[in-house]
């Protein structure tokens, strides 16, 4: 080093050793670190490759850029940014900031499974100094935009999940749907200028009297920085950035991954000056100021060639851009709530008040006119010359009395007693007085010589809010609003990936602006207009996938083998446009990613019976075609011929009924896949069924859709080749003790013939006569209950049982019983009880007056001479054909083993007994067919 650039920060390193000599009683650790940052920010300044240090959204950062841009007009501009991402800024012109830049990844490879999906974003506003810098690159002809930061593979690959996605400690985020854009993206930002020593920020807030790091940084960074010229603005950012690091605490890992990131970066910038042969001097750096004070071996265009850069793996990485808001930068950034608002309030106000021209894409969403380019004249030719020292000057340099701006203040405090009213305050023009002598006054309390937008938001808080908020919005909150408000960006349509795009297409029918945020209704009138019914197939489509809101039917719904007629839906694509886009990364349309998602489903780790066949019914109601629900439904068999209990089987018999109900009038025959199902699922359940019973962990209602599963399918099992001997064989090895179970097994008994009406009632009756038994009674009656899933025939066994209850057992026993009866039968049954009331509605009479001469029908004792019995009718009665042929009858016999005769019909009315008792209704059905 020469003894002229010895010289430029000489007097600093003096005064600095003293006062260190002086606060540490003698010269060590203090003077170490003072003196360490005046060489961090030497070494930086004197690079023959200009560093330009920022700090991320920040107003005065972004000035500062535009200035330099306009006055060096560099060649070259490197930027920390992730170099994967280079190929999306161009599509920024097609977008309304703030959007930003996602690298986005759902099948991982190289990655814990855990991970997936995985997502990195750079969000980017217009009061930043990467845009300006992005701008200016993209919109001069000769200059050359090079992403040097790490890959988004290499994000993962360096950084730690668990702390990566450990939540911010900053301040509160606000719990507006807009700070959730980035989900649970990693953010990759320029410039994290933030104290990562807890007890420094700590004091720097005690002492400069504010409530979080947002406020200290816009007293006392960003207004003495606004008007600053280049050479002070660079070196008093290098002095923050070495403070922060010098003082950073020695966290292994992260300080790792901040010198890879180094590393990487210089040795990324020296390969392409090496490739493009371009001079230095025409070059410029912008990073973050943390980065930019670094002290790695790689350092500087002439560092050491030493760091390797790992090759990515092989995780196939999607990119795009996505919506993002001032409020999701805060919240994943751990920004004070409305800090990016004020930022760019402050960046619109700079601008116009030192008239610099700042850059900005053609074709930008709201530019006036082509800005950007930079005024023509010659580039800065050789190597910089190191400035002056300016920092000393900066130290030492008393804070800038700045007036106070009435007509500013004034209008804040009118403002916000408007805003406050229309949210239901009882604010008046006392408040607004109120607030503007309370904003002056704490500013002066905090040693500040105008009001700040922090100290009028705590002003308007104190003056208007009182103690309560009538309205969903708090004063801060207004306050946010209306600095600025949350301005929430949007991706063009040019910028969209393939799917969007389609999605937009193919939804144009509608006629809405479906890139506009908020709900908006779409009607579809099917019958008149058929065309709307592909509208409608891609609605279901996008409700299936897209989050809770996107598309939501408000009149219509879809059945299988039901067509539309008529539906009203409430979209808000433009409000969820993230999630859209990211659709456009798992495919190119709507119908290959809902196949994916389907397929990912049924063959997921933790895929059910149950989950397989929602999954082929999805399939069938929105893709249609037949390919997909046969493998899903070949899935389905397979998942079923593995499982080992019941946990699944209500949902599964529920959703094999209904599509059989489907297949059987839409389709000439079964699926194949749906016979197996059937036979498997029967042979299945039958061996399940003794155990079920048994299970304590298996519940009724299991056990009861196991036997409804047996009961219902039973026909079409046994057309297949099933043996009904195995459910008689699994129904006689059930010996349940629980007393639901106990009735549900006697009710599946009475319905595979082991047990008859009479015996199941002298049952019942034996549990009324048993005191010890009648408070288990609710129990048996929760059983019958869910009996009438597999035997509906029971409805009127069950009102029966409920009745004898009721009529045979005293108060003093009933009252106490009856909650427990009705507790049990609403957790136990409550989709059945309709059944239930139903068949009461048809047995009980429908007038009071009737019921005191009403006689349960159970208790009528039957005609015996009414019915002739099955053996003295059996010689011919109602069957002339066995009668006029009883060779077969007479071969079945010898085959049995019976012996007996035919018997000679006794004279008396052949046929039903009931049509000759009363044969008016025969002859009025005669007499109507023969008039037709």
């Amino acid at each position: 080093m020469s003894a002229a650039q010895e010289g430029t920060f000489t007097a600093l390193r003096t005064q600095l050793q003293d006062a260190a000599a002086a606060f540490a009683d003698g010269p060590g650790a203090l003077e170490g670190i003072l003196l360490g940052i005046v060489d961090d920010v030497d070494r930086a300044v004197r690079e023959p490759l200009e560093i330009f240090p920022v700090c991320h959204h920040s107003p005065a950062s972004a000035l500062a850029m535009a200035r330099r841009l306009r006055e060096k007009q560099p060649k070259v501009v490197y930027l920390e940014l992730c170099e994967d991402m280079a190929p999306l800024l161009t599509e920024l012109r097609n977008c309304r900031l703030p959007v930003a830049v996602q690298a986005f990844a759902t099948e991982v490879d190289g990655f814990p499974a855990e991970w997936s999906p995985l997502s990195v974003v750079a969000p980017v506003t217009e009061a930043s100094a990467e845009y300006q810098a992005i701008a200016y690159a993209l919109d001069t002809p000769g200059v050359e935009l090079v992403l040097v930061d790490r890959s988004s593979d290499h994000v993962y690959q360096w950084d730690a999940r668990a702390a990566e996605s450990a939540e911010p400690s900053g301040p509160d985020t606000p719990a507006e749907e807009e700070a959730a854009l980035h989900g649970d993206a990693v953010g990759v930002e320029i410039g994290d200028l933030r104290p990562r020593f807890a007890e420094l920020e700590e004091h720097l807030l005690r002492h400069g009297r504010v409530r979080h790091w947002s406020e200290w940084w816009h007293q006392y960074v960003e207004l003495p920085l606004g008007d600053s010229d280049h050479d002070t603005y660079r070196q008093v950012m290098l002095l923050i950035g070495s403070l922060f690091r010098r003082l950073a605490p020695g966290d292994p890992r992260r300080v790792r991954v901040d010198e890879d990131r180094e590393r990487h970066m210089w040795t990324r910038m020296r390969e392409h000056l090496a490739a493009s042969g371009t001079d230095p001097a025409d070059c410029l750096y912008v990073c973050g100021a943390f980065h930019a004070a670094s002290r790695v071996a790689e350092f500087g265009v002439d560092g050491a060639d030493t760091f390797e850069i790992a090759p990515r793996t092989a995780t196939k990485w999607q990119h795009g851009l996505i919506p993002s808001s001032h409020a999701a930068i805060e919240a994943q950034f751990g920004l004070a709530a409305g800090s990016v608002s004020i930022a760019a309030t402050v960046w619109a106000k700079n601008v116009r008040r030192t008239r610099v021209e700042p850059f900005r894409l053609a074709g930008q969403a709201g530019a006036k006119k082509k800005a950007g380019k930079a005024k023509s004249g010659p580039a800065a030719a050789g190597p910089p010359v190191p400035g002056s020292d300016r920092l000393s000057g900066f130290l030492q340099r008393p804070p800038v009395l700045d007036r106070l701006d009435e007509a500013e203040l004034l209008g804040w405090s009118v403002e916000i007693v408007r805003a406050a009213r229309r949210n239901g305050y009882l604010a008046s023009t006392a408040d607004a007085i109120a607030v503007f002598e309370t904003s002056i006054l704490l500013a002066g309390m905090r040693d500040r010589a105008k009001p700040t937008p922090y100290d009028f938001q705590d002003a308007a808080v104190t003056c208007i809010e009182k103690d309560t908020v009538p309205g969903r919005r708090d004063v801060r909150r207004l306050v946010e609003i209306m600095m600025g408000g949350d301005r929430v960006g949007q991706v063009g349509y040019d910028a969209l990936p393939p799917l969007a795009r389609d999605v937009h297409d193919r939804l144009a029918p509608l006629g809405l602006k479906l890139q506009q945020r908020g709900v908006q209704r779409a009607l579809l009138d099917i019958t008149s207009r058929p065309e709307l019914e592909k509208c409608s197939d891609l609605l279901w489509m996008l409700r299936y996938l897209m989050p809770h809101g996107a598309a939501r039917p408000i009149m219509g719904e879809r059945r299988l083998g039901e067509r539309p007629i008529q539906e009203s839906w409430d979209l808000a694509l433009g409000t969820h446009q993230r999630a859209l886009i990211e659709l456009g990364y798992e495919g190119v349309s709507i119908e290959q990613v809902l196949e994916q998602r389907l397929r990912r489903t049924a063959y997921g780790p933790q895929a059910t019976t149950a989950v397989v066949l929602e999954a082929v019914e999805d399939a069938t109601l929105h893709l249609r075609g037949r390919r997909l629900a046969d493998e899903l439904g070949t899935r389905a068999l397979e998942v079923l011929a593995g499982e080992r209990s019941v946990d699944g089987a209500p949902e599964v018999l529920r959703r094999v009924r209904r599509l059989l109900a489907y297949y059987r009038t839409s389709e000439p025959v079964l699926p194949p896949w749906i016979e197996s199902f059937v036979k498997t699922g029967y042979a299945h359940y039958c061996t399940l069924l003794p155990t079920a019973f048994t299970d304590e962990d298996a519940t009724v209602r299991q056990v009861a859709a196991m036997l409804g599963f047996l009961f219902s399918m039973e026909g079409l099992a046994l057309s297949l080749g099933c043996d009904r001997t195995q459910l008689e064989l699994a129904v006689a090895q059930s010996h349940p003790e629980e007393p639901a179970k106990t009735a549900l097994l006697w009710a599946a008994r009475t319905q595979v013939g082991g047990l008859s009406r009479a015996e199941l009632r002298a049952r019942c009756d034996a549990l009324l006569g048993n005191p010890m038994v009648v408070p288990a009674y609710p129990r048996y009656l929760s059983g019958f209950l869910h009996a009438l899933e597999p035997v509906p025939a029971l409805a009127d066994f069950v009102v029966e049982a409920v009745s004898n209850a009721f009529a045979r057992l005293p108060d003093p026993v009933l009252l106490p019983w009856l909650p427990t009866l009705i507790g049990t039968l609403r957790a136990g049954g409550a989709e059945l009880a309709p059944l239930l009331i139903r068949e009461a509605g048809r047995i009980f009479p429908a007038r009071l007056e009737a019921l005191d001469a009403w006689v349960p029908p159970w208790r009528v004792q039957p005609d015996q001479g009414a019915v002739p019995s099955a053996r003295r009718g059996s010689g011919g009665r109602g069957v002339p054909l066995l009668s006029a042929h009883p060779a077969a009858c007479d071969a079945m016999a010898r085959l049995l083993g019976c012996d007996g005769g035919w018997q000679t019909a006794e004279p008396g009315p052949r046929g039903a007994a009931l049509v000759h008792a009363h044969p008016g209704t025969a002859t009025a059905l005669g007499a109507l067919l023969a008039r037709t």
